[in-house]
């Protein structure tokens, strides 16, 4: 019987170990799990830029076309299309031998009249001693006159088909009134013009600098008026209002531009103010007809709020971010979003000065979740700022 005792002298400790391991576990099991962490940032209100992004279309500042003056066959083209042009370069000639015969024929009709009017000045300077002396009767002497006045009036009306003729005869010469970019050729050598339906021959462009057409809609200018009001947001000092423009390509163009024209109208169909900004040119990077993102500086936001690009859902509904409460529970909020400005979403509406945002979240952390907070870095927190700064450089 010893062995068997002494076998269960062994395993007796070893049970009463298994049995104090049992009751220690529920002890475990009843602590809670640790809170998730989190990183948030406070909302600190800073200036920041006010910028609006829309849409809009390059327009060359001057276009001039140059269509036929007089009926003709075009002779020759002169410049090179697609060529800088200079004002008053000559770019077709038109056959001009019509327009020298008509300026021909119109200097010989004032020679004639010019001989005319000679002729009935003498008579007239010749009946009027012998309308004195009553051998010829009053009424030839006024007829003598009137026929003086008539050819006075021919070498007038003689002298104007001459100035006629002359203008026909340069209009021969096709010029353009502007300095610019000539473009395509729209007649060849042997084709007939006309003057009555004003047969386009090509265009030239100027566009250095530019235009950039966009607009606003009255909503968001009366909202404007009303933020400069309330005093929210303050204009740039000398009325300058600042466009960056941002190509199809995603590109930022390196010229800042200035608006230099606002309607005085809405437009009844879309209810938008038309506006425009001009822009230097000097690369040509800029076409007419192009398609471009301009960056309008409408004034600087005393008191702007900025959070972290990551931190933001966005939905059809619009955006939304995590904020806590005092028990730094999650809590969903929906916000108005401004400009994505570099990673920083500008809000509009939906957050104050001393919100708790979050912003990087795991996907445990949701509405009601109790959560154990970390402070952004500093340095990440002031990027709005430091990216505010890098768009208006």
């Amino acid at each position: 019987m010893k062995p068997f005792s002494l076998c269960r002298a062994w395993l007796l400790p070893a049970v009463l170990a298994l049995v104090a391991c049992n009751d220690e576990q529920p002890q475990q099991n009843d602590q809670p799990p640790p809170l998730p962490e989190v990183t948030v940032v406070e909302m600190r209100p800073q200036p920041l830029s006010n910028v609006l992004q829309v849409p809009g279309r390059v327009q060359a500042v001057r276009t001039a076309e140059i269509r036929a003056r007089v009926s003709g066959v075009i002779q020759r083209r002169l410049y090179e299309e697609g060529t800088d042009v200079e004002a008053g370069q000559q770019l077709f000639q038109i056959d001009p031998r019509e327009m020298q015969a008509a300026l021909n024929a119109a200097q010989a009709t004032l020679e004639r009249a010019e001989a005319t009017e000679t002729n009935a000045a003498r008579d007239v300077q010749r009946y009027r001693g012998l309308v004195q002396k009553q051998a010829i009767s009053q009424q030839e002497f006024d007829t003598a006159e009137a026929r003086l006045r008539t050819a006075r009036a021919d070498v007038s009306q003689a002298k104007a088909a001459i100035e006629t003729a002359k203008l026909n005869l340069e209009y021969t010469r096709v010029e353009t009134p502007i300095a610019g970019l000539a473009g395509r050729a729209e007649v060849t050598e042997g084709a007939l013009v006309s003057a009555a339906n004003g047969t386009l021959l090509t265009r030239v462009e100027q566009f250095d600098p530019v235009y950039v057409n966009f607009s606003r809609s009255s909503a968001d200018l009366l909202a404007l008026r009303a933020e400069v009001g309330a005093g929210t947001l303050e204009l740039p000092g000398r009325g300058e209002v600042e466009v960056n423009l941002i190509l199809e390509n995603g590109m930022r163009y390196p010229h800042t531009g200035y608006v230099n024209f606002l309607a005085m109208t809405i437009d009844e169909s879309t209810g938008t103010v038309a506006l425009r900004a001009e822009v230097p040119n000097p690369d040509r990077l800029l076409l007419p007809g192009q398609f471009v993102q301009a960056q309008i500086l409408a004034g600087t936001r005393r008191e702007g709020l900025a959070v972290p690009q990551r931190a933001v859902s966005v939905t059809n509904r619009g955006g939304s971010v995590l904020v806590l409460d005092e028990e730094n529970r999650a809590r969903n909020r929906q916000v108005e979003l401004g400009d994505l400005r570099g990673d920083q979403w500008l809000i509009r509406g939906g957050l104050e000065p001393g919100d708790r945002v979050v912003v990087d979240r795991g996907q445990s952390v949701r509405e009601g979740v109790q959560v154990q907070p970390q402070p952004l870095d500093s340095q990440k927190a002031g990027s709005a700022t430091a990216t505010d700064e890098a768009d208006n450089s």
